[in-house]
């Protein structure tokens, strides 16, 4: 028999994790085996140094250190590693930094047994997997112009809550240029008000409501 698949799960839900470690240990002809479960980045890195995983599985949102700088941390120290996101986050931004920071594969978790699996045989033999109804999300970002990290900064004060006048104070600039920068946000992102691009910028991942 060759040698199990080493998993790490890495989820700050406990549900979750145990979820995934009963579905792993049903395809008992993968010969995989789950060798540590933590619930954030900075534990995530601790158990990649003292394990070196086969594929970790990582959450995007999470406490203490999110999946996307968890990612780039532990690709900075162990250039081959193997990582899948799986999380519900769906939008384009959120699919684009994943893969920028380095992970291998992107699946949502309402992915199918047969998907997720898929999924783990193609990374731990180099592949990267994206799944069609992913990279189709990824491709409609081409239709975007991108926001700079600014307007990006701008849009995420906006979707707080903040009126003109607290952007204007909170990031040192005139009412004016906010009306300014607010303007081309709309432009840019294909808006009619204010909502409308928060709801843009929420669906694509582009800001999160606190």
């Amino acid at each position: 028999m060759t040698d199990p698949i080493r998993i790490l799960l890495v989820d700050d839900h406990p549900v979750v994790r145990a979820g995934l470690a009963a579905l792993l240990k049903t395809a008992p002809e993968e010969n995989i085996r789950v060798v540590g479960e933590v619930g954030n980045g900075h534990d995530a890195i601790a158990c990649w140094d003292e394990l070196h995983p086969d594929v970790t599985l990582m959450d995007l949102q999470m406490p203490e250190m999110d999946g996307i700088r968890a990612i780039g941390a532990i690709r900075a120290k162990y250039p081959d590693a193997r990582i899948i996101v799986l999380t519900t986050f769906d939008g384009d931004e959120d699919i684009a930094r994943a893969l920028d920071a380095g992970a291998c594969g992107y699946l949502l978790k309402d992915a199918p047994r047969e998907q997720l699996l898929n999924a783990v045989r193609a990374v731990h033999t180099g592949y990267r997997f994206v799944p069609p109804e992913v990279a189709s999300r990824l491709a409609a970002r081409d239709i975007f112009e991108a926001l700079s990290p600014r307007e990006t900064e701008l849009l995420q004060l906006i979707a707080q809550g903040k009126t003109n006048r607290d952007i204007a104070r909170e990031s040192f600039i005139t009412e004016g240029t906010v009306k300014f920068h607010i303007s081309r946000i709309l432009t840019k992102m294909g808006a009619n008000s204010r909502g409308q691009a928060i709801a843009i910028a929420l669906r694509r991942g582009l800001v999160r409501k606190n």
